[in-house]
């Protein structure tokens, strides 16, 4: 099924998945391990990976083949993002980066995407490898590209609300608007999600809350890894034509008279 190329990474899985809501480090690097990801997402503002004197999420990762991938949640300012990102990857040598600016901190968590747009277009300068979280729009979707962009990533939903794909359409008008590849981000709830937005033609998933959330994150991790790569085969395989009408699956003709 190929490789998933963001910028100069190849990655093996396309499932991306994050490192909060967990209740400790080692239940974060079980689940990971289980979700067969080779990228975790962490907020830098929020969990230690440039600190060695205290617990680091790193050491927990030193001995795998898993990445980070520093994201700047929290950060509502470009000015935000871009400073993070530098002082991330001044610390940890990380230029692989998750950007997030978010606009409405208080209900929906939806993204700023013009202060998402204004840090894109300097941290691209700044060499760094941008995977961009936005709104489903793909019109910004394509400015997000132009602008340096290595990979865009549309919400389903809003952030950790379970809802799934609430715009199916606008997924597949993303891919169609952008060459880079599009992972959907945000609002995945169950591995059945998941298979949907790789149905839908997504790149890649992320998601983050519907395992640290679930029953048995464990469980839930192996799910959703099975449900990416259905997903990813079933949108190669192509899907039959939907009719209104029922189709024989049998041929009509020859039939045995009574």
């Amino acid at each position: 099924m190929h490789t998933l190329k963001i910028g100069k990474y190849e990655l093996k899985s396309r499932l991306i998945v994050g490192s909060g809501k967990y209740k400790d480090f080692q239940t974060t690097k079980d689940a990971t391990l289980a979700s067969g990801s080779e990228l975790i997402t962490v907020a830098v503002r929020r969990v230690n990976i440039t600190n060695p004197n205290e617990e680091n999420l790193l050491d927990y990762f030193k001995n795998t083949s898993v990445k980070m991938l520093p994201n700047s949640a929290g950060c509502t300012t470009a000015d935000d993002a871009i400073t993070t990102f530098r002082l991330t990857r001044e610390a940890t040598g990380i230029d692989l980066i998750k950007l997030e600016v978010i606009g409405d901190t208080e209900k929906t968590l939806y993204p700023d995407v013009l202060e998402t747009l204004k840090a894109c277009e300097i941290l691209a300068k700044e060499g760094f490898v941008i995977m961009a979280y936005t709104n489903d729009d793909p019109i910004m979707a394509k400015r997000l590209e132009d602008a340096g962009a290595a990979a865009v990533m549309p919400l389903a939903a809003p952030i950790g609300s379970g809802l799934g794909i609430q715009n199916r359409y606008n997924v597949q008008f993303i891919k169609e608007a952008i060459k880079v590849p599009v992972i959907v981000d945000a609002g995945v709830g169950c591995a059945s999600d998941a298979a949907i937005a790789m149905e839908l033609g997504a790149d890649g998933v992320l998601t983050n809350t519907a395992i640290a959330g679930s029953k048995d994150p464990i469980l839930m991790a192996q799910a959703m890894q099975e449900a990416v790569r259905a997903g990813r085969m079933s949108y190669l395989a192509g899907r039959i034509p939907m009719k209104a009408y029922a189709t024989a699956s049998s041929p009509i003709g020859g039939l045995i008279n009574s």
